[in-house]
């Protein structure tokens, strides 16, 4: 198999906090708004999981929309687990974002005793492949409890969120740039880019009482679901133009 994941591009980036707005709005959507509930959400979601990683995980090398719909899938269903520990079996923030710091350290951990690397760019195994939608997956689940932890326990606020998770990222950036491991400083950066995402949902969703901007989860969520789908079209064409230019005719 070719590597099964993206390159590490601005427009990666852009398209992983989009999902993880969609995740955080529309999880909530559907389980308020549309009334179906905790658990109803759950099943869905994770049925639809379920389907798009089959296609992941039967392909043999990067497709846009397979790869990122179950980016957007796992995001969801992220938000759902967390959200299911803290209001259904009302675990606290702080313990929920110890235990899944310590989950994701195990699949790492793991991991690297398997294959000997955490590397995303050689992701050319089945059994690698499965140790990173493992670890993406707790990423989403730890980016949540985390963000929550911050902006509702600790009452950081999403308008500020957004800046002190943004500012945070940047720091990794610079860090990377300077010469810190590339592994270390993009998982976290990934993990960040929940608790970011989801703060800018807030921020776009909430309505201007509670200090939003008044869209409503269900404009956001369109919003942001439509930016995806055009990033990753191009990104799709882009992908077959290479290929028709390597492969000879």
């Amino acid at each position: 198999m070719s590597n099964k994941v993206p390159e590490i591009t601005l427009i990666f980036w852009v398209i992983k906090i989009l999902s993880t707005t969609v995740g955080e709005t529309g999880a909530d959507y559907l389980a308020v708004h549309v009334g179906l509930g905790t658990a109803v959400t759950g099943g869905i979601t994770a049925c639809l999981l379920i389907g798009s990683l089959s296609l992941q995980l039967r392909t043999h090398r990067y497709v846009p929309w397979i790869y990122w719909l179950s980016v957007v899938l796992l995001s969801v269903v992220g938000t759902q687990i967390t959200d299911a520990l803290t209001d259904g079996m009302d675990i606290s923030l702080y313990a929920s974002t110890a235990a899944f710091s310590v989950i994701l350290a195990v699949v790492f951990a793991l991991w690297h005793r398997s294959e000997g690397t955490l590397s995303i760019h050689t992701i050319v195994t089945t059994r690698r492949e499965w140790f990173y939608w493992a670890a993406i997956l707790f990423t989403f689940a730890l980016g949540t409890a985390a963000g929550d932890l911050a902006t509702e326990a600790l009452g950081l606020g999403f308008n500020l969120g957004v800046w002190v998770f943004g500012v945070a990222i940047a720091i990794i950036a610079i860090a990377w740039r300077l010469g810190a491991d590339p592994i270390l400083t993009f998982w976290l950066a990934y993990i960040l880019t929940r608790p970011l995402g989801a703060s800018l949902g807030d921020l776009l969703s909430q309505s201007r009482a509670n200090g939003g901007l008044g869209l409503g989860t269900i404009a956001t969520s369109l919003i942001f679901l439509a930016v995806i789908a055009v990033l990753v079209a191009g990104l799709s064409a882009a992908a077959g133009r290479r290929k028709v230019t390597i492969e000879p005719a």
